[in-house]
């Protein structure tokens, strides 16, 4: 299967159905009451994040995402089935952006489900209108239509340690020795074309390396491979710099990667590195001092360093114990960051309450969540649920507004910008 780890996908959730408009039709009865059955709410489109899954891939061809739609209410107050919620399983570290970035979920655990399109309730049948006032209502509510959005499904992969550096820098090799994964290994740049997840034990607990392809310089402006993978070095509580100890300049190499991680977040140049020089075998002690010295020159102060060699496993226990370490602590440092984002803010406003009236060229417009809600639910072609919607108004305080304003009959009123849901004042 491709690794794929960014789509776009159209959401629909499904509609609600329209509640029934019926009376009573019994033997001996010549009038009997209404008895319409409200309509059933459409599905809600929920993701869920799965450990079973790897990939976006699924997404590729399938580039919509429908719900069902609620069911229109019956005869004798039979009330139409809600649809199931449509459960969109993708992987671990899931984030649904909106096209103007708002983020609707952020899927960072298995199981963990967020409802990103919400289905429309479904529509009042004229039984639930009946009152001392209106004996026998002659309307019924549409359902409301489900939420309709362009998202983008991007996979951030989760991991305690990223692994990092330029081309044949042997991140592959060393998270083969290390781990069960079996990435593709080879003499020759970018054998790494996809991010490689493994669990390494280390001391009796488990560290989560994510091997990312290399990157090269002018990465983060979309060159070679790197664009398109460091985002999932973004989650990562520790990097693990790998620097090939046969570069011509060692310095150098390690520059060039951290430039391009400070060129893409900001937060990655800041978070805890561990710098290791690889591919030591073969080099006497006297070289290899040389060139930890030359990072040391470079690295930030108190950065941890070592020289190891992947292949024959030289120094690889002692880097693993203080990844480990570095690893326990940044995660301590984040965890109260996290419980303080989890803790819901409370205010007294209450939005769905706010409402706006301006004129157009062709009448009024009335905007605001709550009449707007109405609006959808109203058959613009049954006058007594005009007639509802007016009561509805008039309790809002927005025909007096409309009037203030100098609304002369005839005129026309839109709810919302959708066109079909006007009356004439």
């Amino acid at each position: 299967m491709n690794f794929i780890d960014k789509v776009q996908v159209d959401v629909r959730a499904g509609n609600g159905g329209n509640g029934a408009l019926s009376f009573r039709h019994e033997k001996f009865i010549a009038k009997g009451g209404p008895d319409g059955g409200d309509g059933g709410n459409g599905g809600d489109v929920v993701l869920e994040a799965s450990n079973n899954q790897n990939t976006l891939a699924a997404f590729r061809y399938q580039k919509e995402v429908v719900a069902e739609h609620g069911q229109p209410g019956g005869k004798r107050r039979k009330h139409g089935k809600s649809a199931p919620d449509l459960i969109v399983k993708v992987p671990v570290g899931t984030v649904a952006t909106t096209s103007d970035g708002v983020v609707l979920a952020d899927l960072i655990s298995d199981g963990q489900r967020e409802v990103i399109a919400h289905g429309g309730k479904g529509g009042f049948g004229n039984a639930h209108f009946v009152s001392s006032t209106r004996q026998a209502p002659k309307f019924a509510e549409k359902g409301e239509p489900g939420d309709e959005l362009s998202l983008t499904f991007e996979l951030k992969m989760i991991a305690d340690a990223g692994l990092v550096g330029l081309p044949n820098a042997g991140k592959s090799t060393l998270l083969s020795r290390i781990s069960n994964a079996r990435p593709e290994i080879a003499d020759y740049p970018f054998t790494t074309l996809t991010p490689n997840l493994g669990v390494v034990d280390v001391g009796g607990e488990s560290v989560l390396f994510a091997d990312i392809p290399g990157l090269i310089e002018g990465a983060a402006e979309g060159k070679g491979l790197g664009h398109d993978f460091l985002r999932h070095i973004e989650r990562t509580a520790v990097i693990v710099h790998l620097v090939d100890a046969y570069n011509d300049n060692v310095a150098e190499a390690y520059q060039t990667v951290e430039a391009e991680l400070k060129a893409y977040s900001a937060s990655l140049a800041k978070r805890p590195h561990v710098v290791v020089l690889n591919k030591i075998e073969g080099l006497d002690e006297e070289i290899v001092n040389d060139l930890l010295a030359q990072l040391a020159r470079v690295a930030p102060k108190h950065t941890p360093l070592f020289a190891i060699s992947a292949q024959a496993g030289t120094n690889v226990q002692d880097m693993l114990y203080a990844v480990k370490d570095a690893v326990a602590k940044e995660r301590t440092k984040q965890a109260p960051q996290q419980s303080e984002e989890a803790v819901p803010v409370l205010t007294l406003d209450d939005t769905s309450r706010e409402w706006n009236v301006q004129p157009t060229e062709s009448g009024f417009m009335v905007s605001g969540p709550k009449i707007e809600r109405f609006a959808k639910r109203t058959d613009f072609n049954n006058d007594e649920a005009v007639q509802r919607l007016r009561d509805i108004m008039r309790r809002e305080g927005i025909l007096h507004e409309l009037e203030r304003q100098g609304i002369e009959p005839g005129e026309s009123v839109m709810i919302g910008t959708e066109p079909k849901n006007r009356f004439t004042y």
